[in-house]
């Protein structure tokens, strides 16, 4: 479970035992709005942001949802993510600063998660470290014309104390299991991320444009280099060790 929640992190967050639906395509817009005690001014690419859906099949290039600056796209395929990122700028700064990577290939990197059956019935099973998914019976609400379930994702801090997050959802469209939605089922259509100092993200799906989504639209682009998980993560933990080191020069 722990591999599940730091991949998620570095990107930029169950089953009920059948897939989710596979008989959707369109494309969602969203709507963030800065919410809390401390409103901050959001930039027109994170106020408005898109989803493509294809049955099973998630694509986007918004930067709310692929949550760094170095990321390009997403592709959620099933149970498979795939995570297009561009380190050209960070690989320029180290070379600049005489740091050699153990990593020695391309700074446009392809990393390929899949998310087994143990880490998706763990999902479900209340801890008291990580998270895991309340999904609440009996509880809907409409948004875009769409039914939305209530489902409570359970996200407990080092200290075990429970940070809960309220995810609106809706489970015939998309895939069985969202890694960008916190592994609930389907499609958030509604939900707030805590983003520190008091500042709230609300997302809410604004529109639904039903049809027009394509296969070729789920395509992900050539000239990444694909590297996988364990090699992603030690290349992660260098660069932040090493970024860390400049700074306190």
């Amino acid at each position: 479970m722990k591999r599940i929640v730091l991949l998620a992190a570095m990107a930029v967050f169950a089953m009920s035992g059948l897939m989710a639906q596979g008989n959707f395509k369109g494309t969602i817009v969203y709507t963030a709005a800065s919410t809390g005690e401390t409103a901050v001014q959001l930039n027109d690419q994170v106020s408005k942001s898109e989803l493509k859906v294809l049955d099973n099949k998630l694509f986007t290039s918004s930067p709310l949802f692929c949550a760094s600056q170095m990321a390009d796209y997403i592709l959620v395929d099933g149970r498979k993510q795939y995570l297009c990122m561009d380190l050209s700028m960070i690989f320029t700064y180290l070379a600049a600063n005489d740091v050699e990577l153990d990593y020695q290939g391309s700074s446009k990197l392809l990393v390929e998660n899949e998310v087994t059956q143990q880490e998706l019935d763990s999902l479900t099973i209340p801890v008291t470290e990580g998270f895991y998914i309340e999904y609440v019976a009996g509880e809907t609400k409409t948004i875009v014309g769409k039914e939305a379930k209530k489902a409570i994702v359970h996200n407990f801090d080092d200290n075990g104390e429970d940070h809960p997050i309220t995810i609106w959802y809706n489970d015939s469209m998309g895939p069985e299991v969202n890694p960008l939605f916190y592994y609930v089922r389907g499609v958030a259509l509604e939900y707030n991320m805590n983003m520190g100092e008091g500042r709230q993200l609300t997302i809410t799906a604004s529109e639904i444009k039903e049809g027009k989504v394509k296969e070729v639209d789920m395509l992900l682009p050539s000239g990444y280099d694909k590297i996988s998980e364990d090699d992603f993560r030690a290349l992660f933990e260098q660069i932040g060790e090493e970024m860390k080191y400049l700074q306190e020069e």
